[in-house]
């Protein structure tokens, strides 16, 4: 692949504590945040009316900056509450987007509550089951001892 590369073409982009390629496509290469996915990265670059056919590295500091602060606050730029993923948050009732090392602390303290409240989900994180109601008669045995120990 050769392409001709301006000369302020940067080949990684530090945003949100994430290295971001770029030489990749900008709404592709955001999804390297984590929180962030090819739609949210798609309604976010139209908001901040930033082509999605450009390279992450051929952005702006200013197009990179207002990318940066439609993603961390869709509300005030009328992204709709279904598209968000954390609705009616369980301490505030707030909808928001929650990403890269937040979505890993609120993920833990989430499973960290179900386990102390002794929901049917927390007892089944602790035992490391499956936990959405799949089977288990048969499948998912990597990791356990299964059968019968041979005498010697």
């Amino acid at each position: 692949m050769s392409m001709v590369m301006p000369e302020n073409f940067q080949h990684i982009l530090r945003v949100m504590n994430t290295n971001i390629a770029g030489e990749r496509n900008i709404m592709y290469a955001m999804t390297a945040i984590k929180g962030v996915g090819r739609r949210y990265s798609n309604l976010c670059l139209k908001k901040a009316e930033v082509s999605t056919r450009q390279r992450a590295g051929e952005l702006s500091e200013d197009d990179v900056r207002r990318v940066i602060t439609i993603v961390q606050n869709p509300r005030q730029y009328k992204i709709p509450d279904w598209f968000l993923n954390r609705k009616k948050d369980i301490k505030d009732g707030k909808y928001s987007q929650i990403l890269a090392n937040e979505l890993n602390s609120k993920l833990r303290e989430d499973l960290e509550r179900m386990k102390k409240i002794r929901l049917h989900r927390g007892i089944r994180h602790y035992w490391g089951v499956r936990v959405r109601g799949q089977h288990t008669k048969t499948t998912g045995r990597h990791g356990r001892t299964v059968g019968v120990a041979k005498k010697s």
